[in-house]
């Protein structure tokens, strides 16, 4: 994976009690070091299209004893898609997703929507093709392109984390 959704989660500080959606869930790696920091108080909305990523979340989450968990079907690419409500998460991930994303200009928006004011966001994403490991050359979205793709959305850049050797980390505020 070369990247440690651990130390990520970390580096992103996520408060005990707080909402967070992990948006393009994927196999939920975020999503479980997502839901131990925000602890039992909190919530974790792991939102995917593909409804077998979510349900391997969901057998990932009952074996850890993670409760705060919910999988969502829904489409973070459209405004709306995620099907949860105006203003209701403090953070939202963005880790392994950019590259995938075919509305890139779309999805910010979706994150806008659901996040409270002031709620922050934490981009992990790959900082180049490496061989069959990670996304194809002509997939990558650079660090430069993530960072003027929220920022056009109205998102404030906070600070970079260190996300491991061949990802970069990017954390923005609503």
């Amino acid at each position: 994976m070369f990247s440690d959704p651990q130390k990520n989660i970390e580096q992103f500080s996520l408060a005990p009690g707080s909402h967070v959606a992990d948006l393009g869930s994927g196999a939920g790696f975020y999503t479980m070091a997502a839901a131990r920091a925000v602890g039992k108080l909190g919530r974790v909305y792991a939102i995917d299209a593909l409804k077998e990523m979510l349900q391997k979340i969901k057998n990932e989450a009952q074996r850890s004893g993670l409760p705060n968990i919910e999988a969502l079907w829904g489409d973070i690419e459209k405004l709306g898609g995620t099907r949860l409500a105006d203003a209701s998460v403090d953070s939202a991930l963005v880790c392994n997703t950019l590259f995938q994303l075919e509305r890139k200009n779309d999805f910010p928006l979706e994150v806008k929507r659901i996040l409270k004011p002031g709620g922050r966001v934490l981009v992990v994403d790959w900082k180049e093709s490496f061989g069959g490991l990670g996304p194809q050359p002509e997939h990558v979205f650079s660090e430069e392109d993530a960072r003027s793709l929220f920022e056009k959305a109205g998102f404030d850049f906070e600070r970079g984390i260190k996300a491991g050797e061949h990802h970069y980390g990017l954390i923005f505020r609503r």
